[in-house]
């Protein structure tokens, strides 16, 4: 696992890499942590609540941690290359051995997260790792997609999280019609998204990622839908424990 600061020493804007609504979280009362360089809600003051809180319906913002997408001809051929498991069906999403999630989005397309560990080694070493050789004709390995910049990622966890999505969109995310490892490239409140099923543990729960600049949008969206579930703000500690990492 990453190092982390000790609780509450770091300041959001001490950092570059620093959440896409990290106004809101403090507003919150998050406490932050450096992972990776990158400033990190940790939690929010009460881990027992928060803890309590996250099995039964959580939301925690981890746009800070890495991530990086690839996309193009030979984009699922290079990546496999480069050591990667990712089995042929799109819209699925193919848990990696280092706890990292690959999210194949299209036949050319691929979405990675990093674990919770947030180290970003396998997106970091992926990026540099691509190059265009000097072959001619050039061979197709696809390109990168900065996907930290360009998308928002929270996560959700609890036992109703499907009866919260129900009230926002319209796919069906019970567990006997959205298994582990589904995606829905779908509409949430009015605007494009993407949820890859993903329990942390034994805890139903889902990610989140679309356009990083609605996810103040989308942020006040999930906390108003699951409120009458009792859900609210978790970090990435109790996101963490509900995981087992």
């Amino acid at each position: 696992m990453a190092a982390v600061n000790s609780v509450g020493e770091t300041k959001p804007t001490a950092h570059l890499r620093r959440s896409f609504v990290y106004r809101t979280l403090e507003g919150l009362g998050a406490r932050f942590g450096e992972i990776g360089g990158a400033a990190v809600a940790l939690d929010f003051g009460d881990p027992a609540a928060e803890l309590e809180r996250g099995l039964r319906m959580g939301l925690a913002d981890l746009s800070p941690l890495p991530r990086t997408g690839f996309k193009g001809a030979g984009t699922a051929e290079w990546l496999t290359e480069q050591g990667l498991a990712i089995g042929p069906d799109s819209n699925k999403a193919y848990l990696q051995p280092g706890g990292e999630l690959a999210l194949r989005l299209a036949p050319t397309e691929i979405l990675l997260l990093d674990s919770l560990g947030g180290s970003g080694g396998l997106p970091g070493r992926l990026n540099q790792s691509w190059s265009w050789g000097q072959e001619k004709p050039r061979r197709l390995i696809g390109y990168p997609m900065p996907r930290a910049d360009s998308h928002f990622w929270f996560a959700v966890t609890g036992g109703q999280s499907a009866a919260m999505f129900a009230k926002i969109c319209g796919v069906d995310l019970r567990p006997r019609a959205f298994a582990p490892g589904a995606i829905a490239q779908t509409s949430a409140a009015k605007m494009s998204v993407i949820i890859a099923r993903h329990d942390q543990g034994q805890v139903p729960g889902f990610y989140v990622l679309a356009d990083s600049a609605s996810a103040g949008y989308m942020w006040n969206c999930l906390i108003d839908a699951m409120d009458e579930f009792g859900g609210g703000p978790i970090g990435l500690t109790t996101l963490r424990r509900l995981a087992g990492v």
